[in-house]
């Protein structure tokens, strides 16, 4: 760990929070002011949401000398997303009282509220809890949401991945008695506090934790710091191969930032598994950086350290010896849309159905998407499960054969999409929130996206390829949460209007794209897509993604580890 003198800011916070309590009781108390101080802004993440403010309205009120119109963003932790009617049911009251009445399904499979102003945080918490939800590591310097595969095609297989991914949440989940005390109004206690797993100062970033079923790899699975890929032989679980090491954020204009794909380094058997996550996880609290959060993410640590090193640490520290990578392959990321069938052992039928939700958010639009409200109803007459998918989408599962048609009306009637209604390019792409609310934003993504794949929707038609889908995906900010990336054509704010146009991603998430064009407007990227879409039209070859179209004819290098991303390369 770094000498004290020389930590971060945000490490001297954490240390001095008395386990993330901080003040934040004193600044919820505060009637003054709409927002909280401003080191426990850095603690409120630990406890599931950030604070931000409309930026849309800054000027204006900057100008009444109005302080900003604070509100937050609350994050559930979701371990595979998977809700109940009834906890949907709770999500959906809790973003018409406490925010703005709309749903914003993250990228890691869970629920966003947003808008919710400081006097509705504990409620909303304690409404959570009522239904043994909670937003506990929502955000914050410790492991995230866990995400898994959301196939519908392995409901028993998809079973036991589920309860992995609970069992590592709940070895990961952070133990300090703050969150009671602070939201559920549990007594303090008079035994001293601790942090078994993480310690006094957490970790030194957010950690990500994902699963896959191959051939789909709809958790992303190389874009998180630990990816665990499931063996299968006969529906049954082997272990994992362990993967390490990705992330998606930069900063742009310094090339010692970059985004890295996972590299895999073995097999875990199931009683290895737990222990190895583990493992791994307290190897970036003892190594990661503190002093500088740019470069606190476990990827620069294993880059710093080497692959050897970890093997090391993980034979050292748990007498854990990984065995060699099995076999896998990845047909795609993205989520097969519509209607699925499937038979348990014993014959039984259950359906499965995934609903298209643009950029992740469930509201009632004016166009005739009637989301919050149809989901609403579905929840009211569905008695399976809700499953939110890494890209965005929403699975309605274990429907029996007599109420399909009733699922069925219900989707009709609201205006949702099954995947027959909008393009295929719509479908592959997503966005990141962006304005008005991140604070981070440089630019619009999902207010603008939309709009702009309309636009490449009529370049593909033009080209005689309107029914081709390309991975776009678009975030307002270089941190790369929607994950661009590793998407075929990856746009990335630089400035309001100005984007970074990424090239070369792969349709199944295995590699890295590489920038092909910088700080261009709508007209500017639209003259350099044009061209290379009708060119892939005429020139692909059978089954051949663009991603791999544009390395194939040396539009853009291929590019896999994350030290090699901003290389230069000439383009044609």
């Amino acid at each position: 760990m770094s000498n004290t003198d020389k930590l971060s800011n945000v490490e001297h916070i954490k240390l001095e929070s008395n386990y993330l309590r901080g003040t934040i009781q004193e600044s919820l108390a505060d009637e003054l002011s709409g927002g909280i101080a401003d080191d426990d802004t850095q603690l409120t993440k630990f406890h599931g949401f950030y604070q931000q403010d409309d930026r849309d309205l800054r000027s204006e009120r900057k100008h009444s000398k109005l302080e900003p119109h604070y509100q937050f963003m609350v994050r559930m932790r979701l371990p595979a997303g998977t809700l109940t009617p009834q906890q949907w049911r709770a999500c959906d009251n809790i973003a018409r009282d406490h925010g703005n009445d709309t749903l914003r399904i993250t990228t890691r499979q869970t629920f966003q509220f947003h808008g919710v102003l400081k006097h509705h945080l504990k409620p909303l918490m304690q409404e959570l809890d009522a239904v043994d939800l909670d937003a506990k590591g929502g955000c914050g310097d410790d492991n995230r949401n866990v995400q898994t595969n959301t196939n519908p095609h392995e409901s028993a297989l998809h079973q036991t991945v589920h309860d992995w991914s609970k069992s590592i949440s709940e070895r990961l989940l952070w133990r300090s008695r703050a969150y009671d005390e602070l939201w559920l109004d549990a007594a303090p206690s008079d035994q001293p506090d601790h942090e078994p797993l993480y310690g006094p100062s957490y970790l030194p970033r957010k950690f990500k934790v994902a699963i896959a079923i191959p051939p789909e790899n709809d958790a992303d699975v190389f874009a998180n710091d630990i990816g665990l890929i499931a063996i299968v032989d006969d529906n049954e679980l082997l272990g994992f191969n362990v993967a390490v090491g990705g992330g998606m954020g930069m900063t742009h204009g310094e090339t010692a930032t970059y985004p890295r794909l996972a590299s895999v380094i073995g097999f875990a058997t199931p009683d290895q598994i737990l222990d190895t996550v583990e493992t791994l996880v307290t190897i970036q609290r003892d190594y990661g950086d503190r002093e500088n959060r740019k470069h606190a993410r476990f990827k620069y640590t294993i880059d710093d350290h080497g692959l050897d090193w970890v093997h090391q640490q993980l034979a050292e520290r748990a007498d854990i010896t990984l065995g060699e990578a099995r076999e896998y392959h990845f047909d795609r990321n993205g989520d097969p849309l519509g209607w699925r069938r499937v038979e348990d052992a014993d014959g039984n039928a259950r359906w499965h159905v995934t609903l298209f939700v643009e950029n992740g958010r469930i509201a009632d639009f004016d166009d005739g998407r009637r989301l919050k409200s149809g989901f609403r109803q579905l929840a009211e007459i569905h008695d399976g499960e809700f499953r939110l998918t890494c890209n965005h989408n929403v699975i309605v599962a274990n429907i029996p054969d007599d109420r399909c048609a009733d699922i069925e009306r219900v989707i009709s009637d609201y205006g949702m999409d099954d995947g027959s209604k909008l393009s295929r390019l719509r479908h592959s792409a997503m966005s990141c929130v962006a304005f008005p609310t991140c604070g981070l934003a440089m630019a619009e993504s999902e207010r603008y996206l939309p709009r702009l794949i309309d636009k490449i929707q009529a370049v593909q038609e033009d080209a005689g390829i309107g029914d081709n889908a390309i991975v776009i995906r678009m975030t307002g900010c270089p941190n790369g949460c929607a994950r661009p990336y590793n998407a075929e054509i990856g746009f990335v704010g630089k400035a309001i209007g100005k984007y970074n146009v990424y090239l070369g991603g792969a349709w199944n998430g295995e590699r890295l794209n590489k920038l092909y064009r910088e700080n261009i407007d709508e007209d500017e990227i639209l003259a350099e897509l044009t061209p290379l879409i009708t060119r892939y039209a005429s020139e692909r070859h059978d089954g051949e993604s663009f991603g791999d179209f544009v390395i194939r004819t040396g539009i853009i290098a291929e590019t896999h580890a994350g030290l090699d991303f901003h290389a230069q390369t000439e383009t044609a």
